[in-house]
């Protein structure tokens, strides 16, 4: 066995396969990382393995530049679709333009709601002008659709694609800050709602319809984070390559995700050279090697027990059930047999 082999064998203790077998009830799984380092294609690769396994998944892209499609060879944008060629699995590119509008007519309807309450006669477009040009805004909406597709239950596991790390962090964030302002919103509301009665010449309490809203959304969001952070029901991957940078925005966000409590599943380290033999390789590859071996070595330190999987560089794109459900034997394979696969 090479040394490349050994080091590959040494990074994982439990495989991605027997972290499923020891969470059996799991159902919310999310990949994220660096741009370009696989995410889309690890998600693909284990939303169609669960599939297999007789349990009904959707796979959707929460990542505004979405490639499920280009990657399962079928349209699912904006609507879920039945991916040919698997029985029990679903795909989903959430159509942002589509989930901002609508967030927009629902921030509308709040918006008219506090203005007729409060008696004030300036025009509600211009609040939602205001609110919706947050860059943060697009963020909000696509979240507020990763948590529909969670309550509405109709899947048995739902696998995510996100958007890069910096975006996923924030994306899923939101559950807290979204907890946050409510709180603070509610406040406000209560002692307006006070103050508004002692000043009333009647007695008679009116309905307050802004205040409905925020109890009712604070308890939405309460059940978002319970459902992001129950290690029995979710689970973040992040994908990396053998690379400086992917492994440096890795370890930052994993540390900020265990802080959020939302639990981590583990890493799954991407695009691993398979090395032959030394004098039929160019010296730029065999230069690659060494420096991936390097960084290897530094994921078995900085990661130590948290890999899940290693996937070799192959010589071609990964596109269609086929090519996936080959890579995903690799991936779910025990190390030993993962790593013989890919050399």
């Amino acid at each position: 066995m090479s040394t490349a082999v050994a080091a590959r064998d040494a990074l994982v203790e439990t495989s991605i396969s027997d972290f499923f077998a020891s969470h059996p009830g799991l159902r919310y799984v999310f990949f994220g990382g660096k741009g370009g380092v696989g995410k889309t294609v690890m998600a693909g690769m284990t939303a169609v393995r669960l599939a297999r396994q007789g349990r009904r998944v959707l796979l959707a892209s929460t990542n505004p530049v979405h490639s499920l499609s280009g990657l399962l060879g079928q349209d699912v944008f904006g609507r879920h679709v039945p991916v040919e060629g698997v029985e029990n699995l679903w795909a989903y590119e959430i159509d942002t333009k589509d989930a901002i509008e609508r967030s927009k007519h629902e921030i509308r309807e709040k918006i008219q709601w506090f203005l007729k309450f409060a008696e004030i006669s300036t025009k509600a477009e211009e609040f939602v002008e205001a609110a919706t040009m947050n860059p943060a805004f697009e963020e909000s909406a696509m979240f507020e659709n990763m948590v529909d597709l969670m309550f509405k239950d109709e899947y048995d596991v739902y696998v995510f694609d996100t958007a890069p790390t910096a975006n996923a962090r924030r994306l899923l964030g939101m559950s807290k800050v979204y907890g946050l302002w409510v709180q603070k919103m509610l406040k406000s509301r209560e002692e307006a709602q006070s103050l508004r009665e002692a000043l009333s010449f009647t007695k008679k309490k009116e309905q307050d319809p802004l205040m409905t809203y925020l109890i009712d959304f604070r308890e939405r969001i309460h059940h978002a984070r319970e459902l992001l952070t129950d290690p029995a029901k979710t689970a973040f991957f992040f994908a990396t390559l053998p690379e400086a940078l992917p492994i440096a925005v890795i370890r930052r966000f994993i540390d900020w995700f265990t802080d959020f409590g939302i639990p981590v599943g583990g890493v799954i380290v991407n695009g691993v050279i398979s090395p032959g033999k030394d004098e039929e390789l160019p010296e730029f590859v065999r230069n690659r090697i060494a420096m991936q071996e390097e960084y290897l070595a530094e994921i078995r330190n900085r990661f130590d027990g948290q890999v899940r999987g290693v996937l070799p560089l192959y010589d071609a794109d990964i596109r269609g059930i086929a090519a996936l459900e080959q890579a995903a034997a690799a991936l779910f394979a025990a190390p030993r047999a993962a790593s013989q696969a890919s050399g």
